[in-house]
């Protein structure tokens, strides 16, 4: 079935539309574009005409895609934004994202010019945030075995130890294939983020999920399977397992300072500081008496060795109840449900 030929949706076809009738929202489709001029004009093509802006972001692309496109797509939805240098995919993506909220989009889709994201699944990929039923959806190509099996093994592995990682560092435990840049937002989400907290590289779609924790936004994966041709992907999955630990530590870190000690105080603020406190003092004393017995032969005694394991274990637990909660506690209410007034149409720079 061919989703692109599709009509122009309309919301009274949509579950959870409060008025029936009433025009799909204005989509925007960015394409950040970076040494893919053989595939873009294949991929811009190929998108639904009901998307009412296409952004073509040039990356400071040494194939001139951006005077390319100008030259050679006649379609009158596009608009080009040049970079002097490169930004990288998310840098590129961000610049989009601002001329699309000027532009008065109210979702706004990623989609890369590698023609990997097949514009067929726009509707699909669109539709819990046009119900209002999420504030952000992401493709998911785990979701379907056909293109699971399709997938390169390399590329398998490495997406599944990056998803668990994510998963902790983002609190979205629900949520798989981090690297999957074909996502869509609520400009209500989009518009309550940092752009200084969003990573400029490959760590971008990962950095949004981690600010949108903190918002409680609500987040699906929706599945669509990837379409791989003869391009190379840029992306080093084994570098990227080298160097997204450290980011999605320092993600992680970020998110329960602002989440559990700044925006929502809850239960699991207390498990998490008492928590932490009684393994920190656990963890000193335990190795400071350890220290005492192996430099004097002087064995421990049980009491001793109890003042350090007791506030380890009960410690510990509460860590884990802590983990438990930030695992079940998932939002309900999507932002863009929340926020009815006009000022998601300023966009913070």
């Amino acid at each position: 079935m061919n989703l692109s030929a599709q009509p122009f949706p309309t919301r009274k076809n949509l579950p959870g539309s409060p008025a029936p009738g009433d025009i799909f929202p204005s989509v925007c489709v960015v394409i950040p574009c970076f040494r893919v001029r053989d595939k873009i004009l294949t991929v811009i093509s190929g998108i639904p005409a009901w998307v009412r802006l296409i952004v073509a972001v040039d990356d400071g692309c040494p194939e001139n895609t951006g005077k390319y496109l100008k030259e050679q797509c006649a379609d009158q939805r596009l608009v080009v934004l040049q970079l002097e240098k490169n930004q990288g995919v998310g840098g590129a993506t961000l610049a989009g994202y601002r001329l699309a909220l000027k532009e008065g989009s109210d979702i706004i889709v990623k989609m890369d010019g590698d023609d990997q994201m097949d514009p067929a699944y726009l509707v699909r990929l669109i539709h819990p945030i046009s119900a209002g039923m999420a504030d952000y959806t992401k493709g998911n190509r785990f979701l379907n075995l056909d293109s699971l099996g399709q997938m390169p093994l390399v590329r398998r592995i490495g997406n599944l130890g990056l998803t668990m990682l994510t998963k902790v560092a983002s609190g979205y435990w629900d949520v798989a294939d981090p690297t999957n840049g074909y996502t869509a937002i609520h400009r209500s989400a989009l518009s309550l983020l940092s752009p200084s907290r969003i990573d400029r590289g490959y760590f971008f779609e990962s950095s949004i999920l981690i600010q949108l924790n903190v918002l409680r936004a609500v987040v699906t994966d929706i599945p669509i399977p990837a379409r791989y041709g003869d391009e190379k992907s840029s992306l080093r999955i084994f570098r990227a397992l080298v160097q997204f630990p450290v980011k999605l530590t320092r993600g992680l870190l970020n998110r329960i300072v602002w989440r559990y000690f700044v925006h929502h105080l809850n239960a699991g603020t207390i498990f998490l500081f008492v928590g932490s406190m009684l393994v920190t003092v656990g963890g000193l004393f335990g190795a400071y008496r350890w220290y005492l017995s192996y430099s004097t032969g002087i064995v421990q005694t049980a009491g001793t060795i109890a003042l350090a394991l007791v506030p380890l274990v009960v410690g510990a637990q509460m860590l884990l109840q802590a983990l438990l909660l930030d695992v079940v506690d998932r939002p309900s209410l999507p932002l863009s449900q929340r926020i009815c007034d006009d000022t998601v149409r300023n966009y913070r720079d």
